[in-house]
């Protein structure tokens, strides 16, 4: 489902990603784990072609990075769910109109977006808070309703950048949860994370990055 094939991307001669070779399965849940600055960021933003590798090539759900037309992307795009550290919630939408604004995009029609947008906002228990705006909510919340909005299209692959990264250890451990829900029901999920803590009791595979080269997994 997910290949990295001798990538290397470079932001300057001292940073970036290199010589990556890397399989992720499908229906597979991993870490990509290492210090700031070791490159999880930049291996999920070449996943959804937010960046091309200067060397080598991704594939992921059967579009390739080397062939891909600018027109295509948001094809992938539809298949794929990010989960960002600092949420990107929209302030003047409620929490139910952040959730379904993917499925706008995408021409769903209104009935089928309420049914969708109902169900994200059971599996994230944020159904008492569909009416509210991402000011009122906490830091904890603000993250499901990210959940919720990358679930709602029914993803093949969720990518989660340091979805914990900014909550308590309670909260954190709440997150995990979720996403680990979401791929016992088939969904790939890679999520990027420097808390060894949080997932040091986890069955699920770690690849470990360091200064843009992958050590082990």
């Amino acid at each position: 489902m997910i290949d990295f094939k001798d990538i290397t991307y470079n932001y300057s001669h001292q940073s970036g990603v290199y010589n990556i070779d890397l399989k992720i399965k499908k229906d597979e849940f991993c870490f990509l784990v290492g210090p700031t600055g070791s490159g999880k960021t930049t291996l999920l933003k070449l996943l959804y072609f937010d960046l091309f590798p200067h060397k080598g090539k991704v594939e992921i759900l059967k579009y390739s990075s080397a062939n891909i037309k600018k027109s295509s992307i948001h094809k992938v795009r539809k298949k794929i769910g990010v989960v960002f550290q600092d949420y990107k919630l929209l302030k003047q939408r409620t929490v139910y109109e952040n959730i379904a604004l993917p499925l706008h995009i995408n021409g769903v029609g209104r009935k089928k977006i309420k049914q969708l947008v109902n169900e994200a906002l059971d599996l994230t228990e944020l159904s008492h808070y569909s009416k509210k705006f991402p000011n009122e909510l906490s830091g904890g919340e603000q993250q499901r309703v990210c959940i919720a909005r990358a679930i709602v299209k029914n993803p093949d692959v969720i990518l989660a950048d340091e979805p914990t990264g900014n909550l308590d250890p309670t909260t954190g451990h709440r997150i995990l949860k979720i996403l680990e829900q979401i791929n016992k029901e088939g969904t790939c999920v890679v999520m990027a994370t420097h808390n060894y803590k949080l997932i040091s009791d986890k069955a699920y595979r770690i690849i470990e990055l360091n200064e843009g080269k992958v050590v082990s997994g």
